[in-house]
């Protein structure tokens, strides 16, 4: 009887570590998302044109520390998504990345992924929580600057704009082949586990007060590119 005991005190135990710790990195993970598109907004001549964010019907931050140099293929990362909703932004989902062949600068060893998700059925590959870039949904790399130049064709079938920090540098980034997962552990962290993507994404949850600022630097992003007009 005491062994038993023992065993169950020790799996609750365990437990409660893995929880602390999923709740923890998904903390950490909102506070550096937050962090890239405070940073990004910063710079608005080198960042995310205001019509590409006005336009957007989601938005994923991926903060990702990576190694290498010239093109090489990428282990992934993780991050949170955003979705434009009837009341605001939804609540955050958490997300991974897996694989692809990411184009990056050579002696590149930092990298922050921000993707728009530019219409509805760019949202509908996000709330699948399954989907592969390329194969599934069309990418581009985002056009860079305060204005999307009139000329370019980015609101025309591209379901996904995508772009990389690296080092302070912010450009468009091709993101070809990359798998997109739900990430669980994350979501049943600060949700609990009866709350799916799908319900974050469409607004069905409300925001906890750890997801806060990231939404508030979504919408200051949104607000600083309208007043720029």
């Amino acid at each position: 009887m005491k062994k038993v005991m023992f065993v169950l005190a020790m799996l609750s135990l365990g437990t409660l570590c893995w929880a602390g710790s999923a709740r923890e990195d998904a903390t950490n993970r909102l506070e550096n998302a937050t962090s890239v598109m405070h940073e990004i907004m910063g710079m608005p001549d080198k960042g995310i044109p205001e019509e590409v964010l006005e336009h957007a019907k989601c938005i994923a931050v991926v903060p990702h520390m990576v190694k290498g140099g010239f093109v090489f293929g990428a282990e992934g990362g993780k991050g949170v998504a955003t979705c434009r909703t009837a009341d605001g932004w939804s609540a955050p989902a958490f997300i991974t990345i897996s694989g692809g062949s990411w184009g990056l600068q050579i002696g590149v060893e930092a990298v922050d992924v921000v993707m728009i998700f530019q219409n509805d059925k760019a949202m509908q590959r996000l709330l699948s929580s399954n989907f592969q870039v390329g194969a599934d949904a069309s990418a581009a790399a985002g056009p860079v600057g305060r204005h999307a130049t009139a000329g370019t064709d980015w609101k025309l079938d591209t379901e996904i704009l995508t772009y990389s920090r690296a080092k302070g540098a912010f450009a468009g980034l091709t993101l070809t082949g990359a798998s997109f997962r739900q990430d669980s552990d994350s979501r049943h962290a600060i949700y609990g586990r009866n709350v799916t993507t799908r319900a974050l994404l469409l607004g069905k949850v409300p925001v906890p007060a750890v997801a806060q600022p990231f939404l508030a630097e979504i919408r200051l992003s949104k607000a600083e590119a309208k007043a720029d007009k």
